[in-house]
C-alpha cells in the first residue's frame, strides 16, 4: 500500500466501497441492456449480467471488509497476532 494511503483513516480509504459496488452492478446492467437490444435477448442478457455484477461486486466488499479487519488494531482483550492471523511464536 502507498504510504500516503496509510497516513489517511481507514473510514476514508474504505468509504469508495459503495460507490463501486453501485457502478459495477450499474455498468453490468448497462452492458445487459445493450446486449439485449443489440441481438434481441430480451431479458436474459441484462438478467445475466446484473447477476454477474452483484456476484462481482459483492466479492470486492468481502475482500474490501476482510483487509479492513485484518488491519485493524487488537482489542484489549485479543490476543497479538502477526501480520497472517497468527498468534506470535514464542522465542
Amino acid at each position: 500500500m502507498p504510504e500516503e494511503n496509510r497516513n489517511r483513516p481507514n473510514w476514508i480509504r474504505h468509504s469508495g466501497v459503495g460507490i463501486e459496488f453501485a457502478g459495477a452492478v450499474g455498468g453490468f446492467a448497462l452492458l445487459g441492456y445493450w446486449i439485449d437490444r443489440h441481438w434481441d435477448t430480451k431479458p436474459w442478457a441484462l438478467l445475466i449480467c446484473v447477476a454477474l455484477g452483484i456476484t462481482g461486486a459483492t466479492y470486492n466488499l468481502i475482500r474490501e471488509t476482510m483487509k479492513a479487519f485484518g488491519s485493524a488494531p487488537p482489542r484489549d482483550h485479543e490476543k497479538p497476532r502477526d501480520g497472517n492471523g497468527e498468534p506470535p511464536k514464542r522465542k
